[in-house]
């Protein structure tokens, strides 16, 4: 007979493996995390979305029983109530110990028949609770089994004896501190050698408890998460030229360099040739395409930051003679100086005619010499 019941006791126990959800299809879908509320706000964005903390805070919990006693007591159903003290270890168990008292009338003596008035049972006992959530939220359903020890009273007699309890239940949430809590159990009691009932010391009742839970202290929240800042991205400066000068970033102490001029080992201008900037046939009239050039070599002056002072070098090919191409070439450079100048260009501008003295190509072919009829730009501070 002990074998059978205990048997029964380990079968109620495995309903910790039955997803009970399934079985109230009206229950509200619940967060998977402890305790936390689904969001009603719009949906988290990656950089708000948030991490449910665990609730792991300590409880009391009061409760009123209806006993439904077995028939091996022969008596009526009953009535009691006790008081549990537990915690929250996760998202899916709390740990409990739990106290009771609870009353059913109609024993019956069997060692004295003539004892008509009749009287009651009268259990109290406790038991070491562990109970198994399947979800946490507004409703969480759970599983539970109990070990503990009962002491039963009847008339003249009692006897202490080992419980065990195994059953499923529910809380609500009301408010982060107070929640509903019901549950239905088996319970198994052995009395051993008592003999409080004719003819066995093993009895079976079940039990439906509705009560409160009161946890202590805050409920944790959700904290937001945010998105972490990128990692800065670490640039090789040796591999980069912002002002494609030919001198990389890291040794480049002047950044920003006029494009098309050339420059020291430092990266700092030395010459800029005026490309296009001719003047009318033997005249130091600047052309109109001259004057178009000019007007970008004067902004670029404008924006760059170094105001040093400027040469403006005139050269000439070698027609003509040496005296009048000197001549020449200084009222050419001396015309693109006072261009600039007009043009808002604050560098100290100083202009030098150089003549037919400083060619660059070769001055018998018509290449050459247009080559060396040339205008430059040059950096005195470097």
């Amino acid at each position: 007979m002990l074998k059978k019941h205990l048997l029964a006791l380990a079968i109620l126990a495995s309903l910790g493996s039955i997803p009970l959800a399934q079985a109230d299809e009206s229950a509200p879908v619940v967060d998977q995390q402890a305790n936390v509320l689904p969001p009603l706000e719009e949906p988290a964005t990656a950089s708000t979305q948030s991490t449910d903390p665990t609730d792991t805070r300590w409880y009391v919990a009061p409760f009123g029983t209806f006993l439904k006693t077995g028939g091996d007591r022969n008596s009526h159903d009953g009535w009691g109530g006790g008081l549990g003290i537990g915690k929250m270890l996760n998202e899916h168990f709390n740990v409990e110990l739990k106290g009771f008292y609870q009353t059913a009338t109609g024993y019956n003596d069997f060692r004295d028949p003539t004892n008509t008035t009749g009287g009651s049972w009268d259990l109290a006992g406790a038991t070491a609770d562990l109970q198994y959530f399947i979800t946490r939220g507004k409703f969480s359903p759970y599983t539970v089994i109990g070990l503990g020890g009962m002491n039963t009273d009847v008339p003249g007699r009692s006897g202490a004896g080992f419980i065990g309890e195994a059953g499923a239940g529910f809380t609500y949430e009301l408010l982060d501190n107070l929640l509903v809590r019901s549950d239905v159990r088996y319970r198994y009691n052995q009395n051993f050698n008592a003999n409080l009932q004719q003819g066995t010391n093993e009895f079976h009742d079940m039990t439906v408890n509705l009560g409160v839970v009161v946890p202590f202290g805050p409920k944790p929240k959700a904290e937001p998460y945010v998105e972490p800042a990128p990692a800065p991205v670490v640039v090789d400066c040796s591999t980069l030229d912002s002002d494609a000068d030919g001198v990389n970033d890291c040794i480049d102490k002047c950044p920003g360099t006029i494009a098309g001029s050339k420059v020291d080992a430092t990266g700092c201008p030395i010459s800029l040739e005026l490309k296009g900037v001719n003047f009318e046939y033997d005249s130091a009239k600047l052309t109109q395409n001259a004057m178009f050039v000019l007007d970008g070599v004067a902004q670029s002056l404008i924006n760059y930051p170094l105001k040093d002072e400027l040469e403006v070098h005139g050269h000439t090919s070698s027609e003509g003679s040496n005296a009048y191409n000197m001549k020449l070439s200084q009222k050419r450079s001396q015309s693109v100086a006072n261009y600039l100048t007009s043009k808002g260009v604050t560098n100290p501008l100083h202009a030098r005619g150089y003549g037919e003295s400083k060619p660059i190509a070769d001055n018998r072919t018509e290449q050459g010499r247009e080559q060396n009829r040339r205008v430059e730009l040059i950096w005195m501070g470097h």
